[in-house]
């Protein structure tokens, strides 16, 4: 996985403009408890993340949970929530710049949630 940087359960990568540019944020393993990934995604990028700054304007957010099996009784808009105001500060100045926000939730091979932000250009 190259140029990924990896801390716990938490790993984040700047993606190339190759490839429509912005960051990606994966994380391993799921919980019902929304508010668990808060704390786990803030200090992953306070502590470990040394990438890119906050930017200005606004910004496109995509959530997916992947799950194995029956999806947990997770609401998608506390997670999404958590997780805006993990990466708030780091990614974005703030979640009012997020113009565009889709949140899903599809079976998969692992469970993990992936991340992808990235500025809307006008």
């Amino acid at each position: 996985m190259d140029g990924w940087v990896t801390s716990g359960k938490v790993r984040a990568r700047e993606v190339p403009e190759a490839e429509g540019g912005g960051l990606e944020i994966l994380i391993d393993g799921l919980t019902t408890q929304g508010r668990y990934y808060k704390p786990l995604v803030y200090e992953f990028f306070r502590k470990v993340w040394k990438g890119s700054r906050p930017a200005w304007g606004d910004h496109a957010v995509e959530i997916r949970m992947e799950h194995i099996g029956d999806p947990p009784w997770m609401d998608l808009d506390n997670l999404a929530k958590a997780l805006l105001d993990a990466i708030k500060g780091f990614v974005f100045h703030d979640d009012s710049q997020v113009a565009r926000l889709l949140v899903e939730r599809h079976p998969g091979e692992r469970e993990q949630i992936s991340i992808r932000v990235y500025a809307l250009r006008r």
